[in-house]
């Protein structure tokens, strides 16, 4: 199985990339938790795009070519979809850029929303633009940045440990860096494990350092974010996978 690519120590992915659709023109993936998507440097090989390329030798060979269409952060696990030659990409590239792929998250977050449903119409921008920043790719809420918008909906309010959680469906509108993320901590309700929009940013800074500790485990209470890209649909298209073994574990709960 690939290893993940983490500072301080390398973890086991928790299950290996799984195919959930494929035909002659793309593949859809349910990426694990801690795989990069592209590699960050040169002799990295432990990438979703590198096994793809390796799958798909024999298409690559004969004109073929893998091109990632949505791209998840290292920790956000589900759905990618991949054009296995030019045309489809193409295809599903111009999709994109009119919004015509419409995506949803399971988030696990802290605290119980007031409200069931509710929208986030805050724009975005990278904090180090405005103010110092130790965390040069961290974003911020800032009527400056970009146009940003997510409906977000309660599927589950749940307690662990004494403490209160929701499960919560996130439907992102634009497209933004680290979007969900960020509105849900707007919101009031940072996702669970996560090190920059947490209640304390030095979790990301510490981790950087030392890797992954007891100390980090007990601030944090999970490894990565809990965010998960659950389903992908197009006019022609539907595909959807279930809460990952990970999240479901923790949380005591299985929602597709």
């Amino acid at each position: 199985m690939p290893r993940a690519d983490l500072p301080g120590e390398i973890l086991e992915l928790p299950y290996p990339p799984r195919i959930v659709a494929e035909t002659d023109d793309f593949l859809v993936v349910d990426k694990p938790p801690f795989l990069r998507i592209h590699p960050s440097k040169p002799d990295q090989t432990d990438t979703l795009w590198n096994e793809l390329r390796a799958l798909l030798a024999y298409e690559i060979a004969n004109g073929g070519q893998v091109s990632i269409i949505n791209r998840l952060d290292r920790e956000t696990s589900g759905l990618v979809l991949v054009a296995k030659h030019r045309a489809a990409a193409k295809k599903f590239s111009q999709l994109m850029e009119r919004r015509g792929i419409g995506k949803e998250y399971l988030a696990l977050a802290f605290g119980w929303p007031a409200q069931d449903e509710w929208s986030v119409d805050a724009p975005l921008l990278r904090q180090g633009d405005i103010r110092p920043s130790k965390i040069y790719l961290k974003q911020c809420v800032h009527p400056d940045g970009s146009t940003a918008l997510t409906r977000l909906r309660v599927e589950r309010r749940f307690e662990k440990d004494g403490a209160k959680f929701s499960l919560i469906r996130a439907f992102p509108e634009t497209g933004r860096m680290h979007q969900i993320r960020i509105h849900l901590a707007h919101s009031g309700h940072p996702v669970v494990g996560d090190k920059i929009y947490g209640a304390d940013e030095t979790c990301y800074l510490d981790f950087i350092e030392t890797g992954w500790i007891p100390a980090l485990a007990k601030r944090l209470l999970l490894a990565r974010h809990a965010l998960h890209s659950c389903a992908l649909t197009t006019d022609e298209h539907e595909w959807r996978t279930a809460l990952p073994p990970d999240l479901a574990e923790w949380s005591g709960l299985a929602v597709a």
